[in-house]
């Protein structure tokens, strides 16, 4: 029913890249210690959200979802650019631990949107 609202799909598109970005954080700390392991983080969720949509997934039945729930591709894996420790390491647990904070602002936003909608949704239907 509210697939069609540009907010919300936004909102969730948000919510979802903030999520992935996470796990990258995690591996790259995880991996902090891993000799040759290039730390990685996802595009900017402005600049993925309104790439150009790729070329479509296939569906072989007709439920299977063939576009992804967000506008645009998939987001873009980016190496980090920053000193490598002798052993070829790139991962910085402080630059980590900053990317961390960001991510947290991303997805608050995320949620201050969606409840945003919703409220206004709310109101509209005269239950808020």
């Amino acid at each position: 029913m509210f697939e069609g609202i540009a907010t919300l799909k936004m909102a969730r598109a948000m919510t979802n890249h903030a999520a992935e970005r996470q796990v990258i954080a995690a591996r790259n700390i995880a991996n902090a210690d891993t000799p040759g392991y290039q730390a990685r983080d996802l595009a900017d969720f402005h600049d993925s959200y309104d790439m150009p949509a790729g070329p479509g997934m296939n569906a072989t039945r007709a439920r299977h979802i063939t576009e992804p729930l967000w506008s645009g591709g998939a987001p873009r894996m980016m190496a980090e650019t920053t000193g490598a420790s002798p052993d070829g390491n790139t991962v910085s647990l402080e630059d980590e631990m900053f990317r961390s904070a960001s991510i947290k602002r991303q997805h608050d936003l995320a949620l201050g949107i969606y409840k945003s909608g919703l409220d206004l949704l709310r109101t509209s239907l005269g239950r808020g």
